[in-house]
């Protein structure tokens, strides 16, 4: 799954670089899911609602997001999201956030696969399954 910056995380790290801007990033992160395409500001994130979804929460730090190769970032730990206790839809995007709900979108992407979510379902992304990356 590729996944691109956000306009709000593009502009934090472009006045970071070239204004010396402060930015502290996000101790913890949010990996999300969406049904519909969400947007590059971030906005159109359609979450399933109960049924056993919530954001999974991330420590933001080398061991889960290892050092960048060649312009791309990817997760160095498996992601797993709890058991779908009813019926989630059809995931198409996944994003990272700095809140537990509402929050910064900093990256969102299209899965490289849409997945129908059925009760029962344990929604995860494998080890370096995210591509992470400005372009």
């Amino acid at each position: 799954m590729a996944g691109t910056f956000s306009n709000y995380l593009e502009n934090k790290l472009l006045d970071y670089a070239f204004s010396v801007a402060a930015f502290t990033p996000a101790a913890t992160l949010y990996i999300g899911l969406s049904t519909t395409t969400i947007a590059d500001d971030g906005s159109n994130i359609t979450e399933p609602t109960a049924m056993g979804y919530a954001r999974v929460a991330i420590t933001n730090n080398a061991t889960n997001f290892p050092a960048a190769s060649d312009g791309v970032k990817a997760n160095g730990a498996a992601i797993a999201f709890a058991a779908a206790t009813g019926d989630w839809g059809t995931i198409t995007d996944f994003f990272i956030s700095d809140a537990a709900s509402g929050g910064n979108i900093y990256v969102a992407g299209a899965l490289t696969t849409p997945k129908i979510v059925t009760e029962g379902d344990t929604p995860n992304i494998a080890i370096n399954g995210l591509g992470l990356s400005l372009a």
